[in-house]
């Protein structure tokens, strides 16, 4: 495999040597509290999957559906983007469901990239913000990513260092891994930078109904003019609890949507009619269940804090998405990110996501997701401490060749 061009620009999946601990972990007996993948455990709302038994009933909804997603599907999407965020979007010309906010970053990718391309994106951040756009032939150049001065600053030396000058510019918030949020105004400066130098933004949104406080999160297309470079990928995976139906969009400016339409054209047939008429259902019906969804959330992660902060393990409360972004406890951070999560697996019987997997500078920190019930995050504390205890005076002494 690795005399290949495009497997070769890819690095090792750190998570897999996570993965492989975690199953050998639990072939041999143990109870491993797996909080390492952002993999929702709560159950699609009724209604949905309702709609969809009803859906697939009929033999028409068996054949072969619209790549870019069918109208009805579209026009719900555009619904949504207006009463949530007061954004008018053509259903025709602005929309397009992809399956997955993953699938629209790789193919938007592939779209719109060649050879040598450099794009920006943040260090640390999701993988296939990175490696879709290394899979079809770019070059990365990393930023930070929290918004602020320094990002700000770092997009400057892009565009007066990088060869050719970027494409474009990815953005997530609130953040996978790190629970960043950005305000309006940020978008408004990204906006004005961007337009300035004619570069696109592609702006990930996948946990914009995921937050704790009383703002919720912006969308970059509020902003005036952002519809001339920017595009937002969603995802219906985290806000209606349904991850493997594989169901997101993008949605902005006209032109990144036809050149996305058109390379999926070639690519797939959408997704089964009979799921995006029940993504269709879910978009168009009561935010009823979003609000459950995120006080379920919210509940976890006060849990989380407070028990984790009781095992000794002091962990920043996320103010949004479902993941908490926690600093290796000073005593093992020697150990790096990859083998402290080893360590947990095999100490105290919890799974977590290493910080490097992200990007080198996610080094020094794992991400918790919040898909364990109150009662296994208790019990994973548990655990921890127990694990703590047990290293007390000694834990400087572990090294890597011990974990």
């Amino acid at each position: 495999m690795d005399d290949f061009h495009k497997t070769r620009r890819l690095p090792p999946y750190v998570f897999e040597q996570v993965n492989r601990l975690k199953a050998k972990a639990r072939a041999a007996g143990a109870d491993i509290i797996d909080m390492g993948m952002g993999n929702p455990d709560l159950p699609t709302p009724k209604h949905i999957v309702e709609k969809l038994v009803e859906t697939v009933q009929n033999p028409r909804t068996h054949r072969y559906s619209a790549s870019k997603g069918i109208p009805g599907l579209r026009k719900a999407q555009a619904g949504y983007y207006e009463r949530r965020f007061g954004v008018k979007l053509n259903p025709d010309t602005q929309v397009v469901a992809t399956l997955g906010s993953k699938e629209g970053f790789a193919n938007m990718a592939q779209a719109i990239t060649a050879p040598g391309d450099v794009v920006l994106v943040p260090n640390p951040s999701y993988p296939i913000h990175a490696f879709g756009f290394l899979m079809a032939g770019g070059s990365l150049r990393s930023i930070p990513a929290t918004p602020g001065p320094e990002l700000f600053e770092a997009l400057e030396r892009a565009v007066v260092h990088s060869i050719p000058k970027p494409i474009a510019i990815i953005l997530c918030f609130p953040a996978n891994p790190t629970a960043s949020v950005a305000d309006l105004d940020f978008y408004r400066d990204v906006v004005a930078f961007a337009r300035k130098h004619q570069i696109y933004v592609l702006s990930d949104l996948a946990y914009s109904e995921i937050y704790f406080g009383d703002v919720p999160p912006p969308s970059i297309l509020q902003v005036e003019g952002a519809d001339d470079i920017a595009v937002e990928f969603t995802s219906l995976s985290k806000t209606f609890s349904m991850p493997g139906w594989r169901m997101g969009f993008a949605v902005g400016n006209e032109r990144l949507i036809a050149a996305l339409a058109r390379v999926k054209s070639y690519l797939d047939y959408g997704a089964f009619t009979p799921i995006q008429v029940a993504a269709a259902t879910a978009l168009n019906g009561s935010d009823e269940c979003i609000r459950e969804t995120r006080e379920i959330y919210k509940k976890r992660r006060d849990v989380l804090i407070d028990a984790f902060g009781r095992a000794g393990w002091d962990i920043p409360a996320p103010e949004a998405s479902m993941f908490a972004w926690a600093p290796i406890p000073e005593q093992f951070k020697h150990l790096g990110s990859l083998e402290f999560s080893k360590l947990l697996i095999e100490k105290a019987d919890v799974a977590v996501a290493p910080g490097i997997g992200f990007g080198e500078h996610g080094e020094g920190f794992v991400r918790i997701g919040l898909v364990e019930n109150e009662q296994r995050i208790r019990q994973a504390a548990r655990g921890i401490r127990k694990f703590f205890d047990e290293a007390g005076c000694n834990s400087k002494k572990l090294s890597k060749s011990g974990a």
